[in-house]
């Protein structure tokens, strides 16, 4: 129907495209400059967080991983083992053909280029490729809506959780987006880290012709709901990009710590 907009649970799972979002966003040569100054602000982001800022572990899980590997470039060089989740079957599958190195598989090679240019040397990023497909150990269906998220699943307290631009778009009101980071933050150790990217004043994105909503979130919602998680904010850098095929006022990354006796 022209002009339907779709929202979170089942509406992803039955019409979300990976390789249109793939395609619209995440086109690293020839895409919008829009986006491509996004990618490069979450790249540096990164970087600055696990290669130069010290967080480092056993585990780290990511939720919301959707189809994309860009978030997780940095971390693999400083955590043994990552753990991947999403929402969406095909999701999953479009991931797993990078992994495993399928034909069709999505090309991250320029992104993974301009990773190891930051860390000094361009040179190794099939190296990094490599390293990352290693450091991926579980691949595992979540739903940040419910407890677990991650349902039956049998996970370790992770060092370190990363959700990268899916919370807004899994929740569609704010105290649902309270919830679920509640429910992040009991996937972490006492001490751990929780990382996170958030589209400011999100209305809706396009995927290929279709328009996808989720919640609307500003700077000291994101804030207050993280505090009420039980972790201190300690980073929390809010920039005004933004994208070509998105409705937003900007972006804020946040790093924040769980308290010790959480």
């Amino acid at each position: 129907m022209e002009g339907k907009v779709y929202q979170g649970g089942e509406d992803y799972e039955k019409e979300f495209s990976p390789r249109d979002y793939l395609d619209t966003f995440y086109n690293f040569d020839s895409g919008p400059v829009a986006e491509r100054e996004i990618i490069k602000f979450s790249l540096q982001s990164l970087h600055q967080t696990f290669s130069v800022g010290g967080i480092r572990g056993d585990v780290l899980i990511d939720i919301g991983t959707g189809p994309t590997i860009y978030q997780l470039l940095s971390a693999c060089e400083v955590f043994r083992e990552i753990i991947v989740a999403d929402y969406t079957p095909q999701n999953l599958q479009e991931l797993q053909k990078w992994l495993k190195k399928e034909p069709g598989a999505y090309d991250w090679s320029s992104i993974v280029q301009h990773v190891c240019e930051l860390e000094g040397d361009r040179s190794r990023w099939q190296e990094k490729e490599a390293k990352l497909r290693r450091t991926v150990t579980r691949v595992l269906r979540c739903d940040v809506t419910k407890t677990p998220p991650l349902g039956s699943a049998q996970v370790p307290l992770a060092d370190c959780v990363l959700t990268f631009l899916a919370m807004e778009c899994a929740c569609l009101d704010v105290e649902t987006y309270r919830a679920a980071l509640r429910r992040l933050a009991d996937l972490l150790k006492p001490g751990g880290h929780l990382v996170t990217m958030v589209t400011l004043c999100f209305q809706h994105y396009m995927v290929g012709p279709k328009k996808f909503s989720g919640v609307y979130l500003e700077k000291e919602t994101v804030e207050k709901a993280l505090q009420d998680a039980g972790c201190q904010v300690l980073k929390c850098n809010c920039v005004p990009l933004k994208y070509s095929q998105a409705f937003c006022e900007g972006l804020c990354f946040v790093v924040a710590r769980k308290g010790l006796s959480a």
